[in-house]
């Protein structure tokens, strides 16, 4: 590796780990990606009726299906609502622009906040798996390439509308009243007030062209041992392409 790379990656990883330490101190966002997710699915698996197997469900439980539904709670928050209120943040008190005049690019901070975000969504993946197993002998994956292609193609889609949301925002203010209001219709998509097996057929199929809807039936399958829909994963990948793109253009680093 040359002198000019190493000198590169030095402040890069310093810039992650800087981030690490920050996120760990952030205890709103400890509990709603890492924590919350995982108690809403031992409050919704506490309910006797969503331990009952469902012949509609295909003998499924709404408990199993209420899975796949947590883990991209999990996503939304860490895309719409922690990584932009980081990111305007960073933004709005000048040191993205203070980061300019250093050998530390913006880029690098905004690497680093879509990795932690994303090992944090992982994190929260392997929780909520590991509890709906214990505790509701929910099957773990049975088609596991399928389920984690679904699941990283999942979280870069709501990195990159999270991205979106950043670029868009001036301030954490208006970054967070646009976070909330993109907040609630994806968690409708992703199944967190019916599943999207359970909507009505016209529904579902409207459903399942965004992001989460198609990440929530891909995951799904994946789960019950089918490899996911490649229609479902061209739509998360279509997605991430598009939203990626939007950020590209409208992002400003002041």
């Amino acid at each position: 590796m040359s002198t000019s790379t190493l000198s590169a990656a030095r402040p890069r990883a310093a810039v992650l780990r800087t981030e690490v330490r920050l996120f760990r101190r952030e205890p709103g966002g400890i509990f709603w990606i890492l924590m919350f997710p995982t108690l809403l699915l031992v409050i919704l698996g506490s309910i006797p009726a969503f331990r009952e197997s469902d012949k509609s469900l295909g003998g499924l439980r709404l408990v199993d299906l209420y899975v796949p539904v947590v883990v991209l709670v999990a996503m939304i928050t860490a895309g719409v609502q922690s990584m932009p209120q980081a990111l305007t943040g960073y933004r709005e008190r000048g040191i993205l622009r203070r980061m300019s005049t250093t050998p530390v690019r913006p880029s690098s901070l905004l690497s680093a906040q879509m990795l932690v975000h994303g090992l944090a969504v992982l994190v929260s993946t392997l929780l909520a798996l590991a509890v709906g197993r214990v505790a509701f002998d929910v099957r773990l994956p049975e088609q596991l390439a399928g389920y984690a292609l679904a699941l990283v193609l999942a979280v870069l889609a709501a990195l990159a509308l999270g991205s979106v949301v950043s670029a868009v925002s001036r301030t954490t203010k208006i970054a967070g009243a646009i976070g909330s209001a993109v907040y609630f219709p994806m968690m409708f998509c992703a199944g967190v007030w019916l599943p999207v097996q359970s909507m009505p057929h016209t529904l579902a199929r409207v459903v399942e062209l965004t992001p989460f809807g198609a990440a929530a039936r891909a995951l799904g399958q994946a789960a019950s041992g089918d490899w996911p829909g490649w229609g479902h994963l061209g739509v998360l990948a279509a997605w991430t392409v598009l939203l990626s793109a939007l950020a590209a253009r409208w992002f400003r680093w002041e």
